[in-house]
């Protein structure tokens, strides 16, 4: 896998951002230089690029990471949607190769500089997309550049921090343990629309509840439970942001009784009620690019 080593010590400076929707099926990324970094989320579909003789299949939930210095171009008709944002930073783009077997041991071991994967599936999404759509919202309110370099970098710190968690967490646990928390994690986020209780999850797998439960804990330093409700409360935050859909609806959609639940539920976490949350980052950036 290749990896970008940018500097850990400094502000990224942000360039501009937004959010982009195929304008119809047969759309294709236009062939154009890069001057900065560019960082794109995918959100729906799948981008088909071509940057320095390199060949990139972007899919749902991936992100691509792409440096100052080449020309992009699009590759295949793409009938998707995702965020971008451009920044730059401090020296030349380092990009090394490092064999799978060596990453985890690799991104936990960065210390001066940050590790990100050129190419790869983001850990958490949904956390990733609010965070850029509060930066949007942050540019379309005219925030100065220094509160706008400072979301940038945490949007950067952000995705070096979910691969720099997973990937100590993967190398410390058990292979069979490791499996086991693959497995669950995958069931949460497919069953999310369920009332998934954690027994649910143990029958599921054929393990006794207590003992799946520290299980989960003694990997990851959270309840079972408290991750299924953090799971749906970063979907809601999705959805709230980037979707037309009413609370009711994506109550219904995240598997809680009623409007109330989840209501209770989601304060409980964030502090806000789902109409506080969305209309505090109601603003959006559409571009076709």
């Amino acid at each position: 896998m290749y990896l970008f080593e940018l500097p850990s010590d400094s502000l990224y400076q942000y360039e501009f951002t937004g959010k982009f929707k195929a304008p119809a099926p047969t759309w294709k990324h236009l062939e154009a230089p890069l001057k900065d970094y560019e960082l794109i989320v995918m959100t729906e579909g799948t981008l088909y690029l071509a940057f320095q003789q390199d060949y990139f299949t972007v899919e749902t939930g991936d992100f691509l990471l792409l440096p100052p210095g080449g020309l992009r171009i699009g590759t295949k008709p793409s009938d998707c949607s995702f965020y971008w944002l451009h920044f730059t930073t401090e020296g030349d783009p380092s990009l090394k190769e490092i064999p799978d077997a060596l990453l985890p041991a690799y991104i936990a071991s960065s210390t001066q500089k940050i590790s990100i994967p050129r190419h790869g599936t983001i850990p958490n999404q949904d956390k990733i997309v609010v965070m850029m759509k509060q930066l949007q919202d942050a540019v379309k309110s005219n925030y100065p550049p220094p509160t706008l370099n400072a979301m940038t970098t945490s949007i950067l710190m952000e995705l070096f921090g979910q691969y720099y968690s997973r990937t100590r967490m993967i190398n410390n646990t058990k292979a069979t343990h490791r499996q086991i928390y693959y497995d669950i994690v995958d069931y949460v986020k497919l069953n999310a629309s369920k009332n998934l209780k954690v027994a649910d999850i143990a029958c599921h797998f054929g393990y006794n509840q207590k003992y799946l439960s520290h299980l989960f804990a003694s990997i990851t330093g959270i309840p079972l439970k408290q991750f299924i409700l953090s799971t749906k409360v970063d979907a809601a935050n999705f959805m709230l942001t980037d979707t037309n859909k009413s609370i009711s609806q994506i109550a219904s959609e995240l598997g809680f009784l009623d409007n109330h639940n989840f209501s209770r539920a989601y304060k409980n976490v964030t502090g806000l009620t789902p109409s506080e949350y969305r209309n505090t980052f109601a603003k959006r950036m559409l571009f076709d690019k």
